[in-house]
């Protein structure tokens, strides 16, 4: 066992980080420094320094971070569409970089020789947290207790804690296991684990259920400048600001619910379920701006490489080469995505209604039904060569054209459709 004089804990007064901070003085014999991030989670950072030091800190250093939260790191998620498996908006995923990075800062200024965190060694946190050392201080001792000890399970923990007089949330009624911050609230463990149970309705705390949504609509718009927020309902506000407003309209209107068995990194499917309010109604209203100020194939290439960013941030690269060089492309492409999106909230969904934009790529007299002003001579010449590899494979023959002939009910041969279109038909 490498030999620890001072560890920096990634602390969040929870079940699991409460117990490590008399387990790493007992086991190793080190000073204990407890790191904690504010990220928006609210009352549960009611008290956290007392509490950590009635159990063994030496030091707590507590941090407001929820504006690079926001800003530097959900925002540029968001403009690159990064949604894990189609559904998860990557609330702890995005969160976890941040925390490593800060910590390692902290464990740098206390001239502390190990890093430690409360992750579960089956789980994606520890990944997370340890590829940040990994970029940041590959120097450092990391020590994951979750990976060492000999307690199991939540019900060990939870007498572990009993057996030291350390007070905990958590009770053997109450064993989800959540993960607060501004930008979602999500839910593991305990009954969840049973994919086939639905979710009680009281476990859910930052959106409303089916029988308390508002009988009535409620619209919002939100305004973006090259695909970042920066106004919502004509209002200037900042990224803090304009989430936690969101979070509330939104979630009164129970948007923001995901429930899904996700793929973990390590390997096995896991459930879970999330609260994302502000989040959801924010990549509905980007989603849909951009398919206003964007060409086809920027469109289709953001989305494209949406789940390939999602896979880096959930792995936890956040700080490698090719998520870097990635979100340079997701800022880019978005240049142009300044404008206003309305969005509608109504039972539990998030629909834009309208949207404006300076740079606009809908032109209402190219898109209407009224042909003044176009030639519509030059489609023939288009589709003629549009549909030059289905003719040529139509006069070559072969299982292709075949198919394609008995799936039109043709079986007989066609027509030479090769023949040569007269000069002056063709503009």
């Amino acid at each position: 066992m490498t030999k620890v004089k001072r560890a920096v804990l990634a602390y969040s007064g929870g079940l699991d980080t409460s117990i490590i901070v008399p387990w790493l003085i007992e086991r190793h014999g080190c000073e204990v420094v407890c790191y904690c991030s504010n990220l928006g989670q609210g009352d549960e950072l009611d008290g956290l320094e007392a509490r950590a030091r009635a159990i063994g800190a030496s030091r707590v250093v507590v941090e407001d971070l929820r504006l690079p939260f926001v800003r530097d790191f959900c925002f540029p998620a968001l403009r690159a569409g990064a949604v894990y498996e189609g559904r998860y908006l990557l609330g702890t995923s995005l969160a976890r970089p941040l925390i490593a990075a800060r910590q390692v800062r902290c464990a740098r200024a206390v001239e502390a020789d190990a890093l430690a965190h409360g992750c579960t060694g089956k789980g994606n946190d520890q990944v997370r947290f340890e590829l940040t050392y990994q970029a940041l201080a590959p120097d450092l001792t990391v020590i994951a207790p979750w990976r060492t000890w000999d307690i199991v399970s939540r019900e060990d923990a939870l007498r572990y804690a009993a057996s030291r007089g350390i007070p905990v949330q958590q009770t053997a009624k109450d064993l989800y296991s959540r993960d607060a911050n501004l930008w979602h609230l999500s839910h593991e463990g305990g009954p969840l684990e049973d994919p086939a149970r639905a979710p009680e309705e009281p476990m859910f705390k930052l959106t409303a259920g089916p029988i308390d949504h508002p009988a009535r609509p409620e619209r919002v718009t939100v305004r973006f400048e090259a695909g970042t927020p920066v106004a919502l309902d004509g209002r200037v506000t900042g990224p803090v600001e304009l989430v936690e407003q969101l979070n509330q309209v939104a979630g009164r209107h129970g948007v923001g619910r995901a429930d899904l068995v996700e793929s973990r990194l390590v390997g096995m499917k896991s459930r879970g379920v999330y609260e994302t309010p502000a989040g959801t109604v924010l990549h509905e209203a980007l989603d849909d701006l951009c398919r206003l100020t964007l060409p086809h194939d920027l469109l289709r290439t953001r989305a494209e490489l949406g789940p390939r960013m999602a896979d880096l941030i959930y792995e936890g690269r956040w700080f490698s080469p090719l998520r870097a060089a990635l979100q340079a492309f997701a800022d880019a492409s978005l240049a142009c995505a300044t404008g206003e999106v309305t969005v509608e909230l109504h039972r539990g969904r998030a629909v834009a209604v309208s949207r404006t934009s300076p740079c606009s790529l809908y032109r209402p007299a190219l898109a209407s039904f009224d042909m003044t002003g176009y030639d519509a001579r030059h489609a023939e010449g288009f589709i003629r060569l549009f549909g030059l590899p289905l003719a040529v494979a139509a006069r070559v023959g072969g299982p292709a054209a075949t198919a394609a002939l008995e799936a039109a009910g043709l079986p007989a041969p066609v027509a030479d459709v090769m023949e040569p279109v007269e000069a002056n038909r063709v503009s």
